[in-house]
């Protein structure tokens, strides 16, 4: 079995897409019978260790991100590798490309509904084009052989806009990288603070859709004892004195380092559609505290963590005070265990393989014996 994935969010700042891709085609080249080629935008035309990078200008101020323009390069490519099944991680040109691709080369596509794309033009331009972006949807992910979301949520809302043949497919962890083992017991020392402050963490982009300044008035309330550390880029400067911010992307060791050494995680976002960091939070022994929205109730059971209402400050820092009253450090190890039991990407990547298979047919089976456990 030859699998393509291409797709335009790759990049050296990238977030859940890439790790997913990575986590991927690391593990797939562990089976035998099983070949993936990872096609992504590049400067030019090169290839190694089965990635292979296809012309793209790059976005202005758009952090090494590359927008497709032209679909002949992704094409050619396709023509050249004559994978079995390809599957788009984008609703852009590269989507368009495999449908073609599909048409050449008489092969099934698959469509991983990564972003909520209505909801991101919404926050971006504005609510003025939501029926169009809608249409759009409804016609690019109408196409696709199986349309995968990440999350119960974003296949209904596929779903409500007429899209068929929805499957649920959840990302997962990196046990290893993401382990309660990476806890830094002098990370609060190295933050200037005494051993018993409640030391918080929220990590990815400080993007609109976060809504990090539900954190910072929650931090406002809770006050003395408790300290916020945000992490990534585009965050915030002006910040009360019981915040510290690491403002620039840091890679997946220093992000575990940090997650395994906090007390508890912090997300405001309210509309996630999965929520990587979540997981790799409890995968770091460390329970969460969320809103009651989007992909969050799904992945958040209550022995890990607490839900509260979204955009309201005061009920996120009482969440919080309500965790620590509560035995944290035992919530922690739960949601170690259920990412354990749920989460690891070698269950991810075996789930999508039956995806696959079933998309290919009987005559495609993967000998799941012959995987060797790297």
């Amino acid at each position: 079995m030859h699998i393509a994935d291409m797709t335009m969010f790759y990049a050296p700042a990238s977030g859940g897409v890439r790790t997913y891709l990575d986590a991927k085609h690391h593990r797939l080249a562990l089976y035998s019978g099983v070949r993936h080629s990872l096609l992504i935008p590049g400067a030019g035309s090169s290839h190694a260790d089965g990635v292979y990078r296809v012309p793209a200008p790059p976005v202005p101020f758009g952090n090494g991100y590359r927008f497709p323009l032209r679909a002949t390069p992704w094409l050619n490519t396709l023509r050249d590798l004559q994978p079995d099944l390809i599957e788009a991680g984008d609703p852009y040109l590269t989507a368009w490309a495999a449908l073609d691709a599909r048409r050449q080369l008489d092969v099934p596509v698959i469509g991983f509904y990564h972003s909520d794309l209505p909801l991101l033009v919404s926050n971006r331009i504005g609510t003025w084009l939501g029926t169009n972006v809608e249409n759009y949807v409804s016609k690019l992910y109408g196409n696709f052989d199986r349309v995968l979301a990440p999350s119960t949520v974003m296949a209904e809302k596929l779903t409500r806009l007429g899209v068929k043949n929805v499957h649920v497919q959840p990302l997962g962890v990196d046990l290893q990288t993401f382990d309660p083992a990476h806890r830094d017991p002098g990370l609060k020392a190295g933050l200037g603070l005494n051993d018993d402050t409640r030391l918080l963490i929220f990590a990815g982009r400080g993007s609109r859709e976060k809504h990090l300044p539900v954190l910072l008035d929650c931090m406002k309330l809770l006050g003395t004892g408790f300290h916020l550390l945000l992490v990534g880029s585009h965050m915030p400067s002006g910040v009360p004195s019981n915040v510290s911010v690491i403002d620039r992307f840091c890679p997946a060791a220093e992000i575990a380092r940090l997650l395994a050494s906090a007390d508890a995680l912090v997300h405001a976002g309210d509309q996630e559609t999965f929520g990587l960091v979540v997981l790799e939070a409890m995968a770091s022994g460390t329970p969460v505290v969320a809103v009651d929205a989007g992909a969050f109730r799904e992945i958040i059971p209550d022995s890990c963590g607490l839900l509260c209402p979204p955009n309201q400050p005061r009920a996120m820092a009482a969440a919080v005070r309500q965790l620590f009253r509560q035995d944290a450090p035992s919530m922690g190890l739960a949601a170690r265990r259920h990412v354990e039991r749920h989460y690891a990407w070698d269950a991810v990547v075996c789930g999508l393989l039956g995806h696959y298979e079933a998309v290919l047919g009987s005559s495609t089976r993967v000998d799941k014996a012959a995987y060797a456990h790297g």
